[in-house]
């Protein structure tokens, strides 16, 4: 066991949501305290959260995309999930245009009956509740869809080869714990909870999380067994782990062997070594900040944890 504390090098770092995550989500700080507000300050006016918002156009998309999906991962869809992953304000009139913008471009798909994709939608899901638009029923229609890609679809996905997809079943999940459980009525909070069971059903019993026969069953994607950040439309160990941690599930027997799993990878000095695979775009930080960030999101999800035991 590692009695060293990553804290104090977390709060040196030079990306300014680092510190502030660090100071919410492991030391608890109150948004109002006068230093959790002093670094709120500072992610709107440097680093990454003003780089990538330079790059947003009038009418909320990114500019030089092809579509809202491509190029990855600089368009406006990766953009708006990876402003969300770095606590952008919610408040901020550019993430609110862009996630207008994206849910008035998918608005007619997100309608239609098809299955599968639901890696897109579960993302979509998470950042437009990021944005605070959970009264605005292209949400509601959100996530209906994913609960059916779980309870009608069974997770499958034409892009798996009509395979189930752990991939999308982790971020259909990120989406769905983001929605707050005061706003659901008894018939949509059952619905959520029937999908919810389904999806760690599927990626947590048996072992199967550190068996990792994903995304596909057989073929193991080369990051599932690293330590990354960030990931977009993928998932590894860690990321699940992320995800049953929002879910109050980290005491479901098979979140426990990859809780050790994470915990054995934990290096002297209480921190993590992690990799970058799909860091675009470049320079928003480097090596050492890629440390820092798979760090803060292994000690947020033991802290869970133990707290869960």
């Amino acid at each position: 066991m590692c009695d060293s504390t990553p804290i104090p090098w977390l709060l040196a770092a030079r990306t300014p949501s680092i510190r502030y995550l660090t100071l919410r989500r492991l030391l608890s700080r109150p948004e109002d305290d006068a230093g959790v507000q002093a670094v709120r300050q500072e992610m709107a006016a440097s680093g990454p959260i003003p780089a990538i918002l330079a790059r947003q156009t009038e009418r909320g998309d990114w500019a030089g995309e092809r579509s809202y999906y491509s190029p990855k991962y600089t368009s406006t869809h990766w953009s708006m999930a990876l402003l969300a992953e770095l606590a952008a304000d919610p408040a901020d009139e550019r993430l609110r245009r862009g996630a207008e913008f994206i849910l008035a471009a998918t608005e007619a798909e997100a309608r239609s009956a098809g299955h599968g994709w639901v890696c897109f939608w579960g993302n979509l899901l998470r950042y437009a509740l990021h944005c605070r638009f959970g009264d605005d029923p292209r949400v509601a229609r959100l996530t209906e869809r994913v609960v059916r890609d779980a309870t009608e679809a069974g997770w499958r996905c034409r892009y798996n080869d009509e395979l189930p997809c752990a991939w999308g079943a982790a971020r259909a999940l990120w989406g769905l714990a983001a929605l707050p459980a005061e706003r659901r009525s008894p018939e949509v909070a059952a619905a959520i909870a029937a999908a919810i069971e389904s999806g760690l059903a599927f990626l947590l019993e048996g072992n199967r999380l550190l068996r990792a026969d994903y995304p596909t069953p057989g073929k193991v994607h080369a990051i599932w067994g690293h330590v990354n950040y960030p990931l977009f439309y993928q998932a590894d160990i860690p990321f699940v782990l992320r995800v049953a941690a929002e879910l109050d599930a980290l005491d479901h027997p098979g979140a426990g062997p990859a809780l050790d799993w994470l915990a054995a990878r934990r290096r002297a000095d209480g921190t993590w070594g992690g990799t970058g695979p799909f860091r675009t775009p470049r320079g928003l930080w480097d090596r050492e900040e890629t440390d820092r960030w798979v760090t803060l999101h292994a000690a947020i999800v033991l802290d869970a944890a133990a707290s869960a035991s």
